[in-house]
């Protein structure tokens, strides 16, 4: 274990923490507890420990909860929880929250928890990378947690994805999600709206235009593929020739699937304009950050 002497050394906390982040220097560390022997657990009231001011996890499943409240009831927290230090003699969590908070419901007193002494830096650290590796969050609580990582350490998307074992398309498509009205990302938290949905929504652009076309998806229950025809029909209306109102030529099934493909990757609007094997790749961007974006991807798959 660490003592107030020694050199603060950075502690690994799952896949890829080891490597997560440049050092830096640690804030002050509160008084330390009674030792003990470094990786045990040791057993810690539950009205001591402090929910983590780091955690992006904003919703838990009732059901699932009180699943694991009856299971601890009957045999006990068989993963400790982690925490650390702080002052006035109480603990912080940095990961398991659920279990602390099933403990409580299951009218436990105590909580087995392993103590690992860490600044305020290191335990953001941890709290955030912890939360990324899990598959239970909501696409915004997500959005968030990468956003807060990028905020905290000036991490581009493509360290992010490497330390935490992530796709770097996947952490791209999951910070345009904080693009969305809010009430659009109330949506996606409560599941009103799927990840596949809301991505499919972000080329419409103007806030009332997507808010109205998320109210509409949901109230016709619309599957994503429905969707994806629907926002087209929005960034794509039929053109009306002067004589006759004609409806534009129809876009080959072949053509008009590569275009939905290119969209949903890129997040931008795409036209694909072909005349027998030939013709030309159209991308638009509202702003300078889309453009930017759009070549962070060009440049990486160049």
């Amino acid at each position: 274990m660490q003592t107030a002497t020694e050199t603060p050394k950075r502690r690994a906390l799952g896949k890829g923490l080891e490597s997560l982040l440049p050092r830096v220097q640690p804030a002050a560390e509160a008084p330390k507890p009674e030792a003990v022997e470094a990786g045990k657990a040791r057993e810690i009231p539950v009205g001591e420990i402090d929910r983590s001011p780091y955690q992006t996890r904003t919703r838990f499943d009732e059901a699932q909860l009180a699943e694991l409240a009856a299971s601890i009831a009957a045999t006990g927290v068989v993963q400790p929880i982690v925490v650390r230090p702080v002052a006035g003699g109480r603990f912080q969590l940095i990961a398991g929250e659920r279990r602390w908070l099933a403990s409580q419901r299951a009218g436990k007193e105590t909580v087995p928890a392993i103590v690992r002494h860490a600044s305020d830096e290191q335990a953001m650290e941890m709290t955030i990378v912890e939360n990324l590796q899990r598959t239970d969050l909501n696409p915004m609580e997500q959005a968030r947690a990468y956003e807060q990582l990028a905020r905290e350490f000036q991490l581009t998307q493509e360290q992010m994805a490497k330390r935490t074992g992530k796709d770097r398309a996947s952490v791209a498509n999951f910070l345009r999600l904080l693009r969305l009205p809010p009430q659009v990302q109330g949506q996606v938290e409560s599941g009103e709206l799927s990840f596949g949905h809301a991505r499919t929504l972000l080329p419409l652009e103007d806030p009332e235009t997507i808010l109205k076309a998320a109210q509409k998806v949901t109230a016709l229950a619309m599957s994503v593929r429905q969707t994806e025809t629907y926002v087209q029909g929005i960034l794509n209306p039929e053109s009306k020739k002067s004589a006759g109102e004609q409806k534009e030529k129809p876009i080959d099934p072949n053509v008009r699937e590569v275009q939905e493909s290119l969209q949903r990757s890129l997040g931008l609007k795409v036209r694909v304009e072909d005349r027998k094997g030939r013709g030309r790749v159209i991308i638009e961007y509202a702003k300078i950050e889309e453009f930017d974006h759009l070549l962070e991807i060009l440049q990486v798959r160049s």
